[in-house]
């Protein structure tokens, strides 16, 4: 087996409208038992993705808050990559009646809200980031990426970026995709991540999962060198 592990986006990737599908969750499953390890890599945090999956354990990692949480379903713990969320912003924010969910390192928030959030930040002189995920709009600590939390889980699991397959959809996808071996777009990704990827699904969202977990089980997409920016089918 050339690709031994995949990394996963969970929204508009492996979940269509926040939820996981019979089928994406059975692929899911063969996909475990044709011996692939499996991380999901999230901007939501883990409190959202439990109310939405409660199947999470089927991963081997789970990287939560677009990079800075990498949790591990066998044991229930987990390691934070930044600190809490600034207190003086989240009560800021809220002041300004910004909708926000406040996880164990990122805020999030919403579009049109982005510039409320990022004026805010700055007029506290706090050097954070802001990450977009389609119409989500997330702060974090400056330099903090999926590919940040993916490196860690993949380090816990021994395994090399050059053998792992990632797939996502979205902005803030990118970087874990890039330390990829092997990158997979869904049919209905933005267009950069449609271009920088090396396959592109005929499916959208989970429909597209289930058809690269397909053709991962069936040959291990050995043709995979041969033609960049492919699509699967």
């Amino acid at each position: 087996m050339h690709y031994t592990a995949l990394a996963i986006d969970y929204d508009g990737t492996l979940a269509d409208a926040g939820r996981v599908s019979a089928e994406a969750l059975d692929a899911l499953n063969r996909l475990k038992g044709a011996g692939f390890r499996l991380v999901l890599v999230t901007g939501r945090t883990l409190e959202s993705l439990r109310a939405t999956f409660p199947e999470m354990a089927v991963f081997d990692r789970i990287v939560a808050e677009n990079g800075a949480v990498v949790h591990r379903p066998d044991t229930g713990d987990g390691t934070l990559l930044g600190p809490p969320p600034p207190a003086e912003a989240v009560a800021a924010l809220r002041a300004k009646g910004i909708p926000l969910e406040v996880g164990q390192v990122i805020l999030a928030s919403r579009t049109p809200h982005e510039k409320t959030v990022v004026d805010t930040f700055r007029e506290l002189a706090l050097d954070n980031a802001v990450e977009f995920n389609k119409g989500a709009v997330m702060i974090l600590p400056a330099e903090m990426t999926k590919a940040k939390g993916l490196q860690l889980a993949l380090d816990e699991l021994q395994l090399e970026p050059s053998k792992v397959i990632g797939i996502g959809d979205a902005e803030n996808d990118h970087s874990f995709l890039a330390l990829c071996g092997a990158s997979v777009a869904v049919a209905d990704a933005i267009p950069s991540v449609r271009e920088d990827a090396d396959l592109v699904t005929q499916g959208c969202a989970g429909v597209g999962f289930v058809e690269l977990a397909d053709y991962l089980i069936a040959d291990d997409l050995k043709g995979l060198a041969q033609r960049k920016n492919r699509r699967l089918g």
